[in-house]
């Protein structure tokens, strides 16, 4: 007996159901979520190393300022070990060890972790602050210096 249209319709969609994001496990990368998406209106990707490696994605608040919404990590770089995501790679470790805590599996490919902790502003400059702004003083300077060279 031949079926309806409306029955033939009904069963095709059912049938193709949309699967969730990182569900089938078919993408290049783990993400891991350290803000909620909701906080920002825009968003840009920045590698991070090498190219499908490592990568940030930056979130832009309405007030202007950027912070990191989330992190995306190849899966040559890492992988599942039941519910932990485990670094394979120099890049990866360095990734994970900077967040502010153990990153928690959702599903799929996803996972969570709060940001790294807010350091506040009586304890700045850091002593990495201090060694980064030496070394940009010394490039700057050898720069400048390179300049006044060439002109002379």
């Amino acid at each position: 007996m031949a079926k309806t249209k409306k029955a033939k319709a009904k069963k095709t969609r059912t049938a193709t159901r949309r699967a969730k994001p990182g569900a089938r496990g078919t993408g290049d990368y783990f993400h891991i979520q350290v803000r909620p998406r909701t906080e920002f209106f825009s968003f840009r990707n920045q590698d991070v190393g090498g190219r499908g490696g490592v990568e940030r994605i930056a979130g832009q608040r309405i007030n202007g300022s950027w912070d990191t919404q989330k992190w995306l990590i190849g899966k040559t770089l890492a992988h599942r070990d039941g519910k932990q995501l485990v670094a394979d790679s120099v890049a990866a470790e360095k990734v994970l060890a900077q967040l502010g805590s153990v990153p928690r599996h959702l599903g799929g490919d996803r996972f969570i972790a709060k940001p790294r902790r807010d350091i506040p502003e009586a304890d700045k400059p850091t002593p990495a602050m201090r060694r980064a702004q030496l070394t940009n003083i010394k490039k700057a300077q050898a720069a400048s210096a390179k300049r006044r060279k060439k002109s002379a």
